[in-house]
This record gives C-alpha cells, structure tokens and sequence, in this order.
C-alpha cells in the first residue's frame, strides 16, 4: 500500500514542507530510504523498526521504500522518525489515512516508542500555518513552543501508539492552548539590576551612551574591576523586545536546540558570554549541518567577550562581517544557510598580560614590549568596528563599603529609550536600529559640529596622536551624546566627551 504523510525540515532559519511517501510491496523484507538523506536520516530504519516493535505493532516482512520530497534538497536531522514510523503504519491500514490529512509530523522515536524532543518546531511551526496545514503533532516538550503559533492546533505527544490511538479515534488528546502574548508579558524581567554596582561611574555613563546608539563597546581594566558585572547588566538599560522581535529571538534558540520546555518564548534581550577557547564554528556558526552560533544566540541582544585577545584571532576576525551586515550566511556543498546576528558586542580585557599595568595598588610587572604585544592581539578592522573604549579602573573599598545604591536600570533605561526615539524618527525612511549603524552619508547630514568642535577633533588628533578613523567614531558617539541630552545640535561639550571614549587610538604606554 501507498500513503503521504507530511513533515517539516529545517535549513538555516527556514523551514520547508517535506512529504514522506512510503509504500509497501511483496518481495524480500527491506528498508530503503530514498530522497538526499543524510546519516542520522539513514539510521532512522533501525529507530523506527525497534519503535514500532516495542511498541506493540507488527513490523512489515515486505519491501519498505520511504521516499523524502523533494527528492532534491538534502534532508538532515531526525525529526523524520515519527512521520515515517504514521505512514508505515498507515500502509499496514493500522491508522486510518485519512485522519492524517491536513496534519505535519515531526518528532525523534526513542527505541521503547517514545516521542524525544527536536529542535527548530517554532519555525516549522510558523511554516505549517502558512502552508495551510490543521493540525501539528509535536513532541511534548515542544509543545509550548509550536503553541506560541496561533491558528493551528498543536498535539503534544509523548509516544508512538498515542499518536496511533488519537488517530483511529480510541483516545482524546487536546491540543495545547497558550496566549503568547501573556506569555510575553510574563516572561520580561530581569533578576539583576544596575543600582548594584558601586563606582564606576564613567563606565556606567559609557555603558548608558552605549544602550542609547547601539555602540559596540571594549572595556579595559585590571581583573575584579568588574567589566562582567557591569556587562551583564547591559540587556535591562535596552529597550524591551517587542513580540515580534522575541518571536525572531526565539525562533533562533529553537533552531539551535536552546529552549527548554519551561522556556516558552525568550521575552528579554539575550545576553551570550562565550569561553575565549571557542572555535570559528561555535562562535560565528557552522558545521557540516549549519547551526546557528553564538552571535546568532546574541541576536538582538548583547554579545560578551571577556578576555578578548585570549580569543582565537580566526574566531574574532569572523565577527567582522556579521557586525556590519547584522548577519552571517553560511555556505556547505550541499545547502547554504543564513541566520540574523543582530547584536551588540561588549568586549573587555586587561591592560596587560599580568593585569595590572596602570593600577594604583598592584604593581605590573610586564614590559612595554609585552604590553604592546597582548594589545596588539586585536586587529585594527575589528577595533574599527568598536565605537566606545572605557577604562575601568579597580573600585576604592570606600566606595564598595558605600550603602547608596547607584541608579536602577529602570531609571537609566527611561533615558536610553528618549534617545532611541529621537533616532527612530531621524532614520524613519533608512530603518537604521541607532547611530551606531551610521553611513558617511548619514554622519555628514546628522553630526554637523561647530568650529569649536571641529578644533577640539584637531587638537585630539595632533595631541592625544588620535587616528583619522577614529573621526567617524567620534561624531557617533557625539551624536548619541545630544541625542541622550535632547539636543538637536553637538555641542563642544558633547563632543569633548565622545573624545575619552577613544583611548586605544593613543597608545596606553
């Protein structure tokens, strides 16, 4: 017998309908499976036939033939397992095939019949409802991430013969039903805040322009100055996502496997802090299957490099792209994936290898021609691409022992959200997301400076030994400066602030 079940693939972001046509004809027991697949789809035989046993149902002695369309895009993964297992049987006339119309599978067996969890639902979700489709049958612990698409019916399931029962109509299981917007609402809180930090007062006015423009950033300062605690806190001076945006965010960690089953939707801008020992693959995506990377997990959120010249020079140089372009494509012989890369990079190292070079308590140790060496690390195309240089000096045990509490985050974030607004409504007709995004076009028609201005940028360069590229750096920042003072016009003081943001245009020794 011949029967159609529909499925879901995923390439990328993307998913696509994949129809697995099986039949079953006489001849010597076997089990082909035909239609580009890969491995993990070609062991899937073995799955399914241990499946389909341990579960109670007779395995066909026949000649089994699963085809995969089309025939001609590479199908990965083993999302496959649970359609292939309905269709076979369906051709044993064991499922009604008719209860099967309108409905997509997709679901990993685990050998006693049991439904494991998959990723990438939420896209193939989103594709179903566009394809027309009724009903979607999906693990249970993705469930609540398929139910976040609305107009469809989502059954969650837990093994194969309750699949096999609800459709011969013996068993009832309701589909899953959630507001995703009360999910939403739920969701967006955050458990630290920026009133905890002590000091520091120029990194968190540094930190503030930062969130304002959607400046990159790189903090210097020796260890325990507290560069991780101040850019942890980064995301909640950030606009809130809008529902649209953290559907976007969560489609991401669901294609990479990231969202447990509590986890529904990610409501609050993602913060990612990758270990310097990571690889190209890891950092920026990749692998024989593209899968999304860590700057992909930071969309539209903050992306946190510590110790970054301990970082593979490959893994950083990758990043140069996908900052400009805000995301990464990914080419194999067999499939080319895209994943959006949105986010804000905040980087942070020390002076010096010891850590100490500059401080006022602890002596360095490192010679001038090992502090240029470890500085040197970073290339210039990449420093290019970071706007806000900030030293962060180790905090007085005055200033720790202090009992005020520095501002909130909510008090700071009321600000952050002023400027964006103003700079939403200058780049209405562009669709830039801040000032950080900036053409040469744009900063000659935004920043105009006064001669006051333009002589303090002359002065910087002839006496402070600034480089020319970092003119435009300058004017960025200066912008957001007057956006955050409500000022149509840079001033010279705006100016002369955005200038201390550029030390590693001087040499530190």
């Amino acid at each position: 017998m011949f029967v159609k079940i529909s499925s879901m693939s995923i390439i990328g972001m993307e998913a696509y309908p994949v129809l697995v046509e099986v039949d079953i004809s006489q001849g010597l027991p076997q089990f082909a499976t035909v239609g580009l697949p890969d491995a993990s789809v070609k062991e899937s035989r073995d799955r399914i036939k241990a499946a389909i046993k341990n579960s109670g149902y007779r395995f066909p002695r026949a000649h089994v033939t699963v085809n995969l369309a089309p025939a001609d895009v590479k199908k990965e993964g083993t999302a496959f397992d649970l359609p292939i297992a309905v269709g076979i049987l369906a051709a044993e006339e064991l499922i009604k095939e008719s209860a099967t119309q309108n409905c997509f599978f997709m679901g990993e067996l685990s050998l006693d019949g049991s439904v494991k969890k998959i990723s990438g639902v939420l896209s193939a979700t989103f594709k179903a409802k566009e394809s027309g489709f009724a009903a979607a049958f999906v693990p249970q612990e993705n469930a609540a991430e398929a139910a976040m698409v609305e107009g469809i019916n989502v059954y969650p399931v837990s093994n194969l013969p309750e699949v096999v029962e609800f459709l011969n109509g013996r068993i009832n299981i309701l589909p899953l039903s959630l507001s995703a917007s009360g999910v939403f609402r739920q969701s967006r809180h955050y458990d630290i805040d920026f009133s905890e930090i002590k000091g520091q007062k120029q990194a968190l006015r540094a930190l503030e322009i930062a969130a304002a423009g959607g400046h990159n950033v790189l903090m210097i300062g020796p260890p325990g100055s507290g560069k991780s605690m101040l850019a942890k806190r980064l995301p909640t001076i950030l606009p809130d996502l809008s529902f649209e945006e953290a559907i976007e965010v969560t489609k991401v960690f669901s294609v990479a496997g990231s969202l447990t089953k509590e986890e529904m939707m990610v409501a609050t801008r993602p913060f990612r802090s990758p270990h310097h020992t990571i690889s190209d693959a890891g950092l920026v995506g990749g692998g024989q299957t593209p899968r999304p990377g860590e700057i992909s997990l930071a969309h539209l959120g903050v992306l946190f490099l510590d110790e970054l010249p301990e970082f593979k020079r490959n893994a950083l140089e990758a990043l140069r792209q996908p900052l400009e372009e805000g995301e990464i494509t990914i080419t194999r012989s067999s499939v080319t994936a895209s994943f959006p890369a949105r986010f804000m990079l905040v980087a942070a190292m020390n002076p010096c290898p010891c850590g100490y070079f500059g401080d006022r308590v602890r002596a360095c140790r490192c010679s001038p021609q090992q502090i240029r060496q470890y500085q040197g690390k970073i290339s210039g195309p990449l420093m290019d691409r970071i706007d806000l240089h900030i030293e962060v000096p180790s905090v007085k045990y005055r200033a720790l022992a202090s009992k005020e509490s520095g501002e909130s985050s909510g008090t700071i974030k009321n600000r952050v959200i002023a400027a964006r607004e103003i700079q939403k409504k200058r780049f209405h007709q562009d669709g830039l997301a801040g000032n950080a995004r900036m053409t040469e076009k744009q900063i000659k028609e935004f920043c105009a400076i006064d001669d006051e201005s333009h002589s303090l940028i002359e002065m910087a360069i002839e006496k402070l030994g600034l480089s020319a590229r970092a003119i435009n750096r300058i004017l960025k920042i200066s912008r957001t400066i007057a956006d955050l003072d409500n000022k149509e016009k840079i001033a010279a003081p705006h100016v002369a602030e955005a200038i201390q943001y550029r030390s590693l245009d001087r040499s530190l020794i």
